[in-house]
């Protein structure tokens, strides 16, 4: 008898295995992570090095992994605020995967870091579906962008915990419409959180690092419709292994003590409002 294996679903089961074993590693060390993802330009590295800069300035250790498939312009950047920073280079892979980002970490990440950021390859497809452990998901867009990026990757958008709108500065000049972007957050995302910042003049770059360390502390973050629906797809998965389909112990906990992240692989099904999603936009990898 012969069985088919989704190649695609089976990497993303792995990765999934993956996140979950690093989001321990993570926890055993008091180490928050926190997923950056945005498009090309969108001013993610410049915000990043001013929430550096700050945490390094109000004493919370922080660290951060950038990644890009060529060059380690980023990490030279971002180490001018002073925080540790390490690069990855994907050499042509369009997304972080969990054990990439793990073996990065291991016998680098500082003792006592409370904090760190991952820099995600700049692509707001491909990344969307791969958990990388951890604890808060951003997707970040600039004004320069467009308004209708959210709708037009709504698995990104979909799947945050937060969204942050940048070059806020550049708003007008641009003529950027702020109420139809948030019209299209709430279609793929209700209710999640929005914040407005600007790397030049400072805008919310304290509201953001606030928003960040209350992660930190505990409190719980935005549960986007589409992590609800992968909780219910954890439930009855088939790992590719040849064991088939079956269910969690604790209704979707891996039986650990810990919970499915709210990062990560999700269904598109059912989000209120939400047009179809064509399938460059489930993370399908080229």
């Amino acid at each position: 008898m012969c069985r088919t294996v989704d190649l695609h679903q089976a990497v993303l089961a792995r990765n999934d295995e993956n996140a979950l074993a690093l989001r321990g590693y993570l926890g055993d060390r008091g180490t928050v992570a926190v997923n950056l993802l945005s498009s090309p330009g969108s001013g993610k590295t410049a915000l990043l090095e001013q929430l550096l800069a700050r945490a390094v300035a109000a004493g919370v250790t922080a660290a951060a992994v950038t990644a890009d498939l060529a060059t380690e312009n980023d990490a030279t950047r971002l180490a001018r605020s002073g925080a540790p920073v390490r690069q990855i280079l994907t050499d042509g892979l369009c997304h972080l995967e969990a054990g990439m980002l793990r073996r990065r970490l291991e016998g680098w990440m500082p003792e006592g870091t409370r904090l760190l950021f991952v820099e995600n390859v700049g692509n707001l497809v491909c990344p969307a579906s791969y958990d990388l452990g951890e604890t808060l998901r951003i997707a970040l867009a600039s004004v320069t962008e467009g308004e209708d990026k959210p709708v037009k990757y709504p698995t990104a958008f979909g799947l945050a915990q937060l969204v942050v709108i940048t070059k806020t500065d550049l708003a007008d000049a641009v003529g950027f419409d702020r109420e139809a972007f948030l019209r299209g957050v709430e279609q793929v995302n209700p209710g999640v959180p929005v914040l407005e910042t600007s790397a030049r003049s400072g805008e919310g770059v304290d509201a953001l690092l606030a928003h960040v360390l209350r992660a930190a502390d505990g409190e719980e973050a935005h549960v986007p419709v589409l992590a609800r629906e992968h909780e219910r797809y954890l439930d009855s998965h088939d790992h590719g292994d040849g064991t088939g389909p079956h269910r969690h112990d604790g209704d979707g906990d891996h039986g650990d003590g810990r919970r499915p992240s709210s990062g990560g692989r999700r269904r598109h099904d059912d989000v209120p409002g939400a047009a179809p999603v064509p399938a460059e936009a489930r993370g399908n990898t080229p």
